[in-house]
């Protein structure tokens, strides 16, 4: 399990002090540490920004560093692999648990973020299960819930139903929850913030 990111910040320092401190018997060795140290540093302030799947970081590097050679910059990946500073299961399930909760994604929109990131298909299933199928119901209904208070008079005929009830699905599509899940749950809540209107105006 990756360590806690001040933990790995700091592993990520002491990694680059040493390599100040090299060992000077092996000069081929610590003149290719030394060719690392930049990247190394590059890399730190990166994830200083936030964590980042290893795909992520390695394209980031490449970009940053056009003629630096793509081996140096696998080699100084695969060192945080081994320092355990980059771990794509530890992203994946960090990504989807925080967006899920913070940003409402579907598991669907979840899983297409971490194709972007590179994440390989059995971290991106493992992270994905933390979310149940009625999690993601649990969560499409709130984000609806919330949307429909912001309805102040019933719609006064089908048109204007039909036009509050695409909006609350259109919500739902952006953050890719699937359809069928959606029309039930986005009708419920529409049809129990029209009646709470009703009964307020009739003083129920």
């Amino acid at each position: 399990m990756a360590v806690p990111n001040s933990d790995r910040i700091d592993r990520l320092r002491a990694a680059i002090e040493s390599i100040a401190a090299g060992d000077s018997s092996d000069p081929l060795g610590r003149a290719k540490e030394e060719a690392k140290a930049p990247i190394k540093a590059r890399a730190l302030r990166l994830l200083d920004q936030r964590a980042r799947s290893t795909s992520e970081l390695t394209d980031r590097l490449r970009r940053a560093l056009p003629d630096t050679p793509e081996e140096l910059i696998d080699e100084v990946v695969a060192d945080l692999e081994r320092a355990n500073l980059l771990d794509d299961a530890y992203f994946a399930r960090e990504w989807v648990r925080q967006r899920h909760q913070r940003r409402g994604k579907s598991r669907a929109a979840l899983n297409q973020e971490l194709v972007r990131k590179g994440v390989a298909t059995r971290h991106r299933e493992e992270a994905l299960a933390q979310i149940t199928a009625d999690d993601e119901e649990s969560r499409a209904r709130d984000i609806v819930e919330k949307k429909a208070r912001a309805l102040k008079v019933p719609p006064a005929d089908r048109h204007e139903y039909d036009k509050e009830l695409r909006r609350l699905l259109g919500m739902l599509a952006r953050r890719g929850f699937p359809g069928g899940m959606s029309m039930p749950v986005a009708r419920q809540a529409l049809d129990e913030r029209i009646a709470q209107l009703r009964a307020d105006s009739a003083g129920i």
